[in-house]
């Protein structure tokens, strides 16, 4: 079955692994993020080919208000073996499943991940913190409409997450919500910013939103949906105070006709380079409100280049 987003069809063969164009920065990756439902903790899972520089990316997160932050990032694992997407290097398996394509997800990792208080210690060229045993046992099954973007491969699905995640000695029982997505191209991420948004409101209401931050141009992509119905929209726009490490304090977003406040609760912030070049890029479980008093919880992201 395929789903159809304004002239964009997503049909199962998009789930999996595409052929990669010639240019140097053609990636491929797969998102998955994830709260529980009362906001105690969430994380999010990314796994990154570049099938030309012949080097996958990965980064798993587990964070909460109350806890510390808990961080896998390694930029030089070795691709995964066509077509699946299983990937295992020194101290770290993962695996990522399509169960039902454009409908349910499992991911599963085993690592051990950098514990730290201070998420600009994640900044450091060689981070230090505590030693964690990780462990992410989740599924991802839809709970809404595949949204494709219009003007670039990627699409994005909102989800119901449950499983586990192992913590050090804990056991967290995880049932909530999500996004994942997925996205094929040239990714340059130290060419320009953004800030990407989604999450899920009490009501049930679903919302995505990226604006993106080329200087001179106004590009944005998003949507906002109900039960049985959605509205995308190219009008989206972002602002956001930010302390002297770029951590957004505060923040709004707009997408179409739905106006939120932006709380972040709980940083998950990787750093991003290559070749010299550095991007900053702080992830961040958050709280959203709305002027008409509905509340609920989603990530937001802004990418940052520095040079």
């Amino acid at each position: 079955m395929s789903e159809i987003v304004g002239e964009v069809e997503i049909g199962p063969e998009d789930e999996g692994r595409h052929p990669p164009g010639d240019e140097q920065l053609w990636g491929e990756s797969w998102y998955f993020d994830f709260f529980d439902g009362d906001g105690s903790v969430g994380g999010w899972v990314r796994l990154g080919l570049y099938p030309n520089l012949n080097v996958a990316w990965y980064h798993a997160f587990v964070v909460g208000p109350s806890r510390q932050i808990v961080a896998v990032s390694d930029l030089e694992v070795p691709m995964p073996v066509e077509p699946g997407l299983e990937i295992r290097t020194h101290g770290l398996w993962a695996d990522h499943t399509c169960e039902t394509p454009l409908d349910h997800w499992t991911v599963g990792n085993e690592a051990f991940g950098l514990g730290v208080d201070d998420p600009a210690a994640l900044y450091a060229s060689v981070p230090v913190g505590d030693r964690v045993p990780l462990g992410i046992d989740l599924e991802w099954e839809t709970d809404g409409t595949p949204y494709h973007y219009v003007a670039t491969t990627r699409y994005e699905i909102p989800c119901k997450v449950h499983g586990e995640v192992l913590v050090g000695d804990e056991q967290l029982t995880i049932d909530g919500h999500g996004q994942r997505d997925h996205s094929w191209g040239v990714r340059d991420w130290w060419q320009f910013g953004w800030c990407w948004t989604s999450g899920r409101l009490d009501d049930g209401t679903r919302f995505h939103g990226s604006d993106i931050r080329i200087p001179g141009v106004d590009v944005g992509f998003g949507y906002v949906q109900g039960t049985g119905e959605m509205s995308t929209t190219s009008a989206v726009s972002a602002e956001e105070d930010s302390d002297r490490n770029g951590f957004p304090t505060t923040g709004t977003v707009t997408i179409g006709d739905l106006s939120l406040g932006i709380q972040p609760a709980a940083f998950a912030p990787a750093l991003l380079t290559w070749e010299g070049k550095v991007s900053r890029f702080p992830r961040a479980l958050c709280r959203f409100t709305t002027a008409d008093g509905r509340a609920g919880l989603g990530w937001s992201e802004w990418n940052q280049p520095v040079t």
